[in-house]
């Protein structure tokens, strides 16, 4: 959904920039979009680390087999807790850039363009966190939103596999069930992979550009920032998209939501029967995927005479 809000809000935004040289929605666009670029940021990230510490507790969970899906509340309090951390992390976005206007050496006429730089009229307090959060921007933005996904999906991966390593010489589990694992693994491998090439141009741009700035020019600067955000905004298209094909249960459950919607959703015996079939399907799959407990069959009743 954060990639979704970041295509239909920021894309335009930056498209109508580099075509008209006027910034749409003027100021509040210069504050927003990279709030919402940096909170994107957040949210993969710390996505990412829930992700691990998921696998990890699969991985060493006493009975695996049987671990019961985790309840809706649980899941809603986790999603929330990485939006509003994400959200809070880039609110120095907000305070630290302004709209700024120059003229044009070839056309003469007045461009618009977005600055770092924070506003005088800040309270001096603010101000100095500002001045100090935009020293340690680049440092930061390497370590928190690059080296921490990747070394803690890293980390996790190495210490599920060497867990099920020692697992395997002792007990066997199911094979459903270690297919489902390791194709949810594979997910969250894929999911960072296209993270970190994504984000890899924007941090190497930063560091080169933090030491030489001063020796390029403003159109290059330009440039690379123009390049770093459609990468960014070749992560948040893809990522749903991998998302949906890897994850099997997810997908399904998308296309039946599209078909739903296409049809009307009409009561007639025709989509009951599709819709029971599917859910049917829906249910099995989930119960692999997400390693729910399956329900004993009833007991066969004893075949003969009452004698």
């Amino acid at each position: 959904f954060w990639d979704f809000l970041i295509l239909f809000f920021c894309l335009p935004v930056v498209i109508f920039n580099e075509i008209t040289k006027k910034r749409l929605l003027g100021d509040m666009s210069c504050r927003i979009v990279p709030f919402m670029e940096v909170s994107s940021l957040g949210v993969t990230t710390f996505s990412l680390c829930a992700l691990g510490i998921d696998r990890f507790h699969a991985a060493t969970s006493p009975q695996a087999s049987t671990r019961p899906i985790e309840q809706c509340q649980s899941i809603i309090a986790k999603l929330a807790v990485i939006w509003v951390g994400s959200m809070t992390l880039s609110v120095p976005e907000i305070l630290l850039w302004q709209l700024a206007q120059d003229t044009s050496p070839v056309s003469g006429g007045v461009t618009e363009y977005c600055t770092m730089k924070p506003s005088s009229n800040l309270p001096e307090s603010i101000y100095s966190l500002v001045l100090t959060y935009q020293n340690a921007r680049m440092w930061w933005y390497f370590g928190c939103y690059f080296c921490l996904p990747i070394l803690f999906t890293v980390s996790c991966q190495l210490v599920t596999r060497r867990i099920r390593g020692t697992e395997k010489k002792g007990e066997c589990r199911g094979a459903k069930h270690g297919q489902c694992e390791g194709h949810l693994n594979c997910t969250i491998i894929a999911l960072t992979v296209i993270y970190g090439l994504c984000t890899t141009p924007e941090n190497v741009c930063n560091i080169v550009v933090a030491y030489m700035s001063p020796d390029m020019s403003k159109q290059t600067l330009d440039l690379l920032n123009l390049i770093n955000q459609f990468f960014l905004f070749f992560k948040c298209s893809v990522t749903p998209v991998l998302l949906l094909c890897l994850c099997r249960p997810l997908g399904q459950a998308f296309m039946d939501c599209c078909c739903c919607c296409c049809e009307g959703c009409g009561p007639d015996t025709t989509s009951s029967e599709s819709s029971a079939d599917s859910k049917l399907k829906t249910e099995m799959s989930s119960s692999i995927f997400f390693d729910k407990p399956r329900e004993t069959p009833p007991p066969l009743l004893a075949l003969g005479t009452p004698c």
